[in-house]
Parts: C-alpha cells; sequence; structure tokens
C-alpha cells in the first residue's frame, strides 16, 4: 500500500474526497516522449462542484483515467478519501462516467442496471430510484441500441450513482443533451452537492460550468494554469474595464495604484466601483481620455479562450 496523503491539518480526510498529487502521464520515452499530463495536483471537497476544464487534447480525460486507476501515472499520485487509489476497495465510494459509458446494445436500460449492480454485488434495489432522478424511467423498458447519444449519457449517469457514492466523477455529463436535459443535469448535478457528496466533472460547457460549479481548474496542454473559485476567476466587482486612449500613459497614471491590463476590449484594471472616480480624476490629470468605465463582466469563456490561446496565434 502506498502512504498516506499529506493533507493540510485543518481539513480531514473526510473532507477531501479526491487529491491530486503532481500527477503526470507521458507516451513514449526519450526525446520522443509525448507528456499528456504534467503535474497536476489539486483537490476536491466533499459538496461541491469541482470544474475540469480545457480545450481538446488538454489532458482531461487522461488525468480522470488516472484518478480512477484506469490506466497508470508515470508520476504523481492520486488519492480517495485519504486513501491510494491503488489500494483494494479505495474506489467503493467513488462512481464515474467515462466515454459516456459501456452497455450492452441488445438490453433494455434497466436491465444494465441490473447486471451492474450485481457486478458491484447488491441487489439493484436503487435501480428505479436512479433512473428516475435522471428522467430515464419511461425509457428504462427499451434496449440501447435505440437510445439517442442524449439518454446514453443519462442512462451512464444512473450507473454512475447506482451505488449510492460519496465522490462523483463525471466525464461531459451534458454530452449529447438538449436544452432541458442540460437544465435537468445541472439541477441534478447541484442536487449531488447539496447532499454533500463530491463532483469532479469535466466540461466544454463554460456557460453551464459557470452556473454550477463552486471551483474550477483550467488545463491545457498537460498543465494546470489555474485554480480558483468562479467567483474569484470571474472576478466581478473587483475589475473594471476601462475605455480610454492613449493606452500606455493610462497604464503608466493607474500602474501604481491598481493592477492594470491591456486586453483586446480596453483596460482590465483591478480595482472596485468605489474607486471609479479616483481612477477617472488619475486619468484626467493625465491628460487621458476616457470614453468609458464600468464593471468587467466577463463571461467564464471569454477568461478561459484567453488563458488558454497559443501566443502564435495572436
Amino acid at each position: 500500500m502506498q502512504g498516506g496523503t499529506n493533507l493540510a491539518d485543518s481539513e480531514s480526510e473526510e473532507t477531501i474526497a479526491l487529491e491530486l498529487r503532481g500527477l503526470g502521464k507521458a507516451y513514449g520515452r526519450g526525446t520522443r516522449a509525448k507528456r499528456a499530463v504534467d503535474d497536476v495536483s489539486l483537490c476536491v471537497r466533499c459538496g461541491e462542484v469541482y470544474g475540469f476544464l480545457g480545450p481538446n487534447g488538454a489532458g482531461k480525460s487522461t488525468t480522470i483515467r488516472m484518478a480512477l486507476g484506469l490506466i497508470r501515472p508515470s508520476a504523481g499520485e492520486a488519492f480517495v478519501f485519504g486513501r491510494h487509489v491503488t489500494e483494494k476497495g479505495a474506489l467503493a465510494r467513488v462512481g464515474s462516467l467515462v466515454d459516456g459509458g459501456t452497455f450492452y446494445a441488445f438490453l433494455s436500460g434497466r436491465d444494465n442496471l441490473r447486471v451492474l449492480a450485481r457486478t458491484q454485488g447488491h441487489d439493484g434495489e436503487r435501480i428505479e430510484q436512479v433512473l428516475e432522478r435522471v428522467d430515464l424511467s419511461g425509457d428504462a423498458h427499451r434496449k440501447v441500441k435505440g437510445y439517442s447519444t442524449g439518454m446514453k449519457q443519462r442512462l451512464g449517469v444512473a450507473a454512475a450513482l447506482l451505488d449510492n457514492p460519496d465522490l462523483v466523477i463525471l466525464d461531459e455529463p451534458a454530452n449529447g443533451l438538449d436544452a432541458a436535459g442540460i437544465q435537468d443535469m445541472r439541477a441534478l448535478i447541484r442536487g449531488l452537492a447539496g447532499e454533500g457528496k463530491a463532483v469532479f466533472l469535466s466540461s466544454h460547457l463554460l456557460h453551464e460550468v459557470e452556473q454550477i460549479c463552486d471551483r474550477v481548474a483550467v488545463v491545457n496542454k498537460g498543465k494546470l494554469l489555474r485554480e480558483a473559485t468562479v467567483g474569484e476567476l470571474l472576478a466581478k466587482g473587483e475589475v473594471l474595464r476601462v475605455d480610454a486612449e492613449p493606452a500606455d500613459a493610462a497604464i503608466a497614471a493607474l500602474g501604481d495604484r491598481w493592477p492594470v491590463e491591456a486586453t483586446d476590449k480596453g483596460l482590465s484594471v483591478r480595482a472596485s466601483r468605489a474607486d471609479t472616480p479616483e481612477i477617472v480624476r488619475l486619468l484626467t490629470a493625465a491628460k487621458v481620455d476616457v470614453f468609458a468605465i464600468g464593471p468587467d463582466d466577463r463571461s467564464l469563456e471569454e477568461i478561459f479562450l484567453t488563458m488558454t490561446r497559443d501566443p502564435q496565434d495572436a
């Protein structure tokens, strides 16, 4: 068995559902080795929805597979409720949906869950409950071969919840769902967190992530770029967008008081609304023309695109 975790004294193993510590994965050897995941460390706490964001090929699915013990990392370790993921029984409290789940096409949705329940060693008493929870009760008698992508996805979520796990790991749970289905999935995921469960999900639907996640990690090219609460990432109420010219003079006038960043939509000034009058006075004194100033209400999608943009594409 691997050594124990090094969690902070203020947080117990029961508080931390998932811990990734320096996780890395490389394919190949020597100079030809391709690093899919590089030194990813994060913690997912009980009672929160944690979003794992990144463009295609960023290493999200590889990281999830390592967290579930499906592939062996080249470096680092993964722990579930303080137990190393490779330890016998460590995953007993984990439910997951990876690649939409794997089902028997010629069995019904309900029978697929019955087979899964038997392999998990219980009588399947929760089957009807989870089918209702993912709004699949009416189609549970149909063979899976006739399911749409969205229905298969909902069946996969039902399978992940079958054993009433304390940690739920979902890879693109809204894939294939229509607008109503996405809204239902949002309510389901928030409900799981409300029950005290930890939810770790990857998604490319940034608008949805913005609405349901408590914290997010942004990864690109295998590296963790930023981990923060959604509020911290958006920084609403703490950042002002200033349209002023000349920009260089504006930055010089404000830079000693507040951090200033030039963006394609003007200057982003890390200051509060209460600082607006003083900012205008300083810019006017520096003979800078001010055309507009107000809260920087960037969406998570804008921030994500900025963080993951290749400098060579600029």
